[in-house]
C-alpha cells in the first residue's frame, strides 16, 4: 500500500513537472492541488474548532454542575455536542489526509526524482537537504537550504499565531508557547530531510495562511453564530418545557 502511494505520487509529481519544466514548481502546483482537494474538509475542520469556542462557557458550566457526576457530565457533553453540530473526527482529518503525502514524498524527493532536479536554480538540488549541504559543499551553497528551513519553522509560528486571535488570552498564551516549541522542533526535522518535501510544506503552510485571511475567518464567524444560535434556541425550549411540567398551584377553597 505504502509503497503504491509513493509510485502515484512519483507519477502525478513527473506528469506535472512535464508540463511546467521544472521540479520545484511541480511541488508547489501538486500542493496547490491537494490543498484545494482537502478545502471542504478544512473548512470543516474550522466549522468545527470555531462550534467548540462558542461552546466553551458552556462546557464549563456543564462541568461546574455535574462535577460528582461524570457519567451525567458525559451525557450532557454528548447532547451539547449534538446541539451545536461538533464533530471531534474533523479537528484531525485534514491534517491525516495529508500525513501519507508528506512522508511519501521524502521518498519521491530522495529516491524517485533525478539528483539534479532543482527549483528554478534556487534551489540547486531539491534532493538535498540543509545539514547534508553544509556537510559536502560549506555554508555558503547551504544558505539557501538553511533560509528554507528557517522559513519552515517560522510559518509553523506563523499558524499557530494566527488561530490564536480566535481564542481566550490564557489559551493564547499556551497555544503561542506551543507554536514556538513546534517551530524549534520542525526547524531541525527540516534540517536533515530532502528540501523538496520543505518546499512542499512552506507551500502549503502559505496557502494555510492567506486561506486564513480569505476564507477561514468568515467561516468560522458564521459557525460561531450558528453555534450561539443553537444553544440559545436549546435553552429555551428547555425552559418552555420547565414551566409546562410544572403543576398547578390549587385554589383555596371558599
Amino acid at each position: 500500500m505504502w509503497d503504491w502511494i509513493i509510485d502515484f505520487l512519483a507519477g502525478v509529481l513527473a506528469g506535472i513537472e512535464g508540463f511546467c519544466g521544472d521540479w520545484g514548481l511541480a511541488i508547489i502546483i501538486l500542493t496547490v492541488i491537494i490543498r484545494v482537494l482537502i478545502m471542504p474538509l478544512m473548512n470543516k475542520q474550522v466549522e468545527s474548532s470555531a462550534r467548540m469556542q462558542a461552546a466553551q462557557p458552556k462546557i464549563m458550566e456543564l462541568q461546574a454542575k455535574y462535577a460528582d457526576d461524570p457519567e451525567l457530565q458525559a451525557q450532557e457533553m454528548q447532547k451539547l455536542y449534538s446541539d451545536i453540530h461538533f464533530n471531534p473526527v474533523m479537528g484531525c482529518l485534514p491534517v491525516l489526509l495529508q500525513m501519507p503525502v508528506f512522508f511519501a514524498l521524502f521518498t519521491v524527493a530522495r529516491d524517485r526524482i533525478p539528483s539534479d532536479a532543482s527549483f528554478y536554480g534556487i534551489i540547486p538540488s531539491l534532493a538535498g537537504s540543509a545539514g547534508g549541504m553544509i556537510s559536502s559543499e560549506g555554508w555558503g551553497p547551504a544558505a539557501i537550504y538553511i533560509f528554507f528551513v528557517i522559513l519552515f519553522g517560522v510559518l509553523t509560528f506563523l499558524q499557530m499565531a494566527i488561530n490564536s486571535g480566535q481564542v481566550s488570552e490564557d489559551q493564547r498564551k499556551q497555544q503561542l508557547g506551543m507554536g514556538a516549541i513546534m517551530a524549534v522542533m520542525m526547524a531541525w526535522f527540516g534540517w536533515s530531510i530532502p528540501a523538496g518535501v520543505v518546499l512542499y510544506y512552506n507551500a502549503s503552510a502559505l496557502w494555510g495562511i492567506v486561506q486564513q485571511y480569505f476564507v477561514t475567518r468568515k467561516v468560522m464567524e458564521k459557525a460561531k453564530a450558528e453555534a450561539e444560535q443553537s444553544m440559545q434556541n436549546q435553552s429555551s425550549v428547555t425552559v418552555d418545557v420547565v414551566r409546562k411540567e410544572k403543576k398547578p398551584r390549587p385554589h383555596k377553597k371558599n
